[in-house]
């Protein structure tokens, strides 16, 4: 390898890093914020739960198309570009009105927009270091999004505690100019490399531009990737409503502090994220997928027992460090093993996106059954409910789901 190619992948490599960082800045103005902004501007709470039902709906039923749509392109920084510009969109319209017709535009802008965002970064990553690199590559994505997350989550706490309300969607548009500025960076995406080794690498490459009919009966036929499928939709049938529901009921108590309060479940856990993912990445490499799974999978009935069982600021403390765990796990792990069941049949992109469907599916279900729950039983009762789903999710994912880390990454990692 010559030097100026060793120094563009270098140079892509570090515009891959700034895009994390940005991007996940850029979206940290929705979610919680989102909810704090439209209970600022005095919505009732039945238009705040379709306002944040159209988002989630926007985001399920875009994900397998915008999955389809990546692999049938070649450069994916195509698609990453679209949907970041949606999110700025989207983050201005919300600066300019609090109408509820613009606020439903704007949260399905950024529903579809995202769809586009996270599997091309994905692909990007597969593409610029290969199917041997992959799961530190994806480690190190998380931990600059992590970064990136938790410090716009500081500032835009302190923004919307000090400034009106839509200051922080004026920083969320504003943070979109230099995601798209580091996108401009990543070049030569098209073909897997890496400097350390180019051999390996062009061996372990994938065409996930391509699925043909026969990869796609193979994919819909793997029983890996159903039960995979199962267990996602479980994770997240459990963990989805544990956090916010207790933010919830603190923010309610010191309303004052809602913001603040919403940036420090953010910011803690992300630093956290941030400096484990790494680690995380090189592990699934040594160790394999699975114990990785089973540990992040196992955290969540115990999360949903500190919900159950203390009260709402200790549990809040306790349990959002386990929440950080188990999401940077999945984090990871879910890239790579998309990129394990797809390596040979093409389809990266496409099967992120139903995984995508998935996490969807089990975060509407945990908010729904979890408010349900909640308004009969009581909030302890609803988070037993969740660690019993937990535990389901666990015994499913040791039963049914076998290692995927393909035999010769084993080989080379132990060498």
């Amino acid at each position: 390898m010559d030097r100026s190619s060793a120094e563009a992948i270098r140079s892509s490599g570090r515009g891959l890093d700034w895009l994390n960082f940005f991007v996940a800045a850029v979206q940290t103005g929705f979610g919680a914020f989102a909810t704090v902004y439209l209970v600022k501007n005095h919505w009732p709470p039945q238009a705040i739960g379709l306002a944040l039902t159209i988002a989630t709906m926007s985001s399920l039923f875009s994900q397998i198309p915008a999955g389809a749509v990546l692999d049938s392109i070649q450069d994916k920084r195509r698609a990453v570009l679209l949907g970041i510009i949606g999110v700025g969109l989207a983050a201005l319209l919300l600066c300019v009105t609090a109408a509820r017709p613009a606020v439903y535009v704007a949260l399905a802008m950024q529903g579809l927009a995202s769809s586009l965002i996270g599997p091309g970064i994905a692909a990007i990553s597969l593409a610029l270091v290969g199917q041997a690199a992959l799961s530190e590559r994806i480690g190190r994505n998380a931990r600059f999004a992590s970064i990136g997350n938790g410090l716009a989550a500081g500032t835009m706490g302190i923004a919307g505690s000090y400034l009106p309300a839509v200051s922080v969607f004026l920083v969320a548009a504003v943070l979109a100019v230099p995601a798209i500025l580091s996108l401009s960076f990543i070049s030569g995406v098209r073909e897997p490399q890496s400097v350390s080794r180019p051999a390996q690498v062009e061996k372990d490459r994938q065409d996930d531009t391509r699925i043909s009919w026969q990869g796609m009966k193979s994919l819909l036929l793997d029983r890996r990737l159903a039960i995979f499928a199962a267990c996602v939709v479980l994770f997240f049938a459990a963990s989805a409503a544990m956090g916010p529901g207790v933010a919830a009921q603190v923010t309610r108590r010191w309303p004052s502090f809602a913001t603040l309060i919403v940036a420090a479940t953010i910011l803690v856990p992300q630093a956290l994220v941030a400096a484990i993912s790494p680690w995380i990445g090189r592990r699934a490499e040594v160790s394999g997928r699975r114990p990785l799974l089973l540990v992040g999978w196992g955290l969540l009935p115990l999360q949903g027992m500190l919900y159950a069982t203390l009260p709402g600021p200790v549990a809040l403390v306790l349990g959002n460090p386990l929440n950080a765990v188990s999401g940077a796990i999945f984090g990871v792990t879910m890239t790579v093993v998309a990129a394990d069941l797809t390596q040979r049949t093409g389809g990266f992109n496409l099967t992120l996106g139903a995984l995508g469907v998935a996490i969807a599916v089990g975060a509407s279900l945990s908010t729904f059954c979890a408010g349900v729950s909640a308004a009969m039983f009581g909030a302890r009762a609803a988070a037993l409910g969740l660690a019993v789903v937990g535990l389901c999710g666990l015994l499913l994912l040791w039963l049914g789901m076998p290692e995927t880390r393909p035999a010769h990454t084993s080989e080379s990692a132990t060498a």
